[in-house]
């Protein structure tokens, strides 16, 4: 009898397991056929410009991804902010969408969970990511992306970078290509096609990590185009070159054909033939 019972227990749970998977996907995919709603249209207006001198079918994949992400990602207000706000889910979202907009098989950033929102840059001791009591303070930080499943940003940052997309500084697009790189480690390498794929990107990101390096090291020549910052490591460049991708695209492709060669490939977009 009991046995009986423990079968019958076992396959109610799977049904329901099977029930609430089957909800998740007709939602999802409701979301990415609707529109973006009007309020979010009136904030892209407002804060993020840009989206209107996308291609048309760029922005409905867009405001479709976006909705997504805003309704399968945990948000938490942090640092004296006192909620998430409507504006504030729909500009970060719209501004993650962007990179995975044309993305194979990128399931919505699978091994993100929360999203910690600031209301201006914050310091960070690593205690969530860590759960440690002690760790060296690293400064007043814009952005963090975390392997356990975070991304923190500061709102205020989110704003400026959403608003000014030609300058080259997107802290949204650099934390969640960072979020793409960690899938598979944190050496600025995401998940590619094939060995020919994996060969071209290291030889090309190398050669062009290992120049912005002598160039920062150097001091003498003019401010590179891609932002010092990504002289850190392998793993900044590849996020640093994504912002440079998504908002100076134009100069990227002339400057670094090559870099911009691989992006082009991995996004599997053409920012620099957008209008503008």
């Amino acid at each position: 009898m009991t046995g009986v019972i423990l079968i019958v227990a076992s396959i109610a749970v799977f049904a329901l397991a099977v029930s609430l998977i089957s909800k998740k996907a007709r939602l999802r995919h409701t979301l990415l056929n609707s529109p973006p709603p009007d309020s979010w249209v009136q904030i892209f207006r407002n804060d993020f410009p840009r989206f209107f001198e996308l291609p048309e079918e760029l922005q409905q994949s867009l405001g479709g991804i976006a909705q997504v992400l805003a309704a399968g990602k945990n948000f938490e207000a942090c640092g004296g902010l006192e909620e998430i706000t409507e504006e504030m889910r729909a500009l970060i979202c719209i501004q993650a969408a962007l990179p995975i907009v044309c993305l194979p098989h990128h399931r919505y950033y699978p091994e993100l969970k929360s999203i910690l929102v600031y209301p201006t840059a914050f310091r960070d001791g690593g205690h969530r990511r860590f759960g440690l009591r002690e760790e060296e303070d690293r400064g007043v930080l814009l952005g963090e992306s975390w392997q356990t499943g975070s991304i923190i940003l500061s709102w205020e940052s989110v704003v400026a970078g959403a608003r000014n997309a030609d300058d080259g500084m997107n802290v949204t697009i650099h934390e969640f290509a960072h979020q793409l790189d960690q899938i598979n480690g944190t050496d600025g390498v995401p998940i590619l096609s094939n060995r020919e794929a994996y060969r071209q990107w290291a030889e090309v990101f190398e050669r062009n990590y290992e120049e912005l390096v002598g160039e920062v090291n150097d001091g003498k020549g003019p401010e590179p185009l891609i932002d010092p910052y990504g002289a850190t490591n392998p793993a900044e460049f590849f996020a640093v070159a994504s912002e440079t991708f998504f908002e100076e695209a134009k100069q990227l492709r002339e400057e670094h054909p090559d870099l911009y060669g691989q992006l082009q490939n991995f996004y599997r977009l053409d920012p620099a033939s957008w209008g503008r």
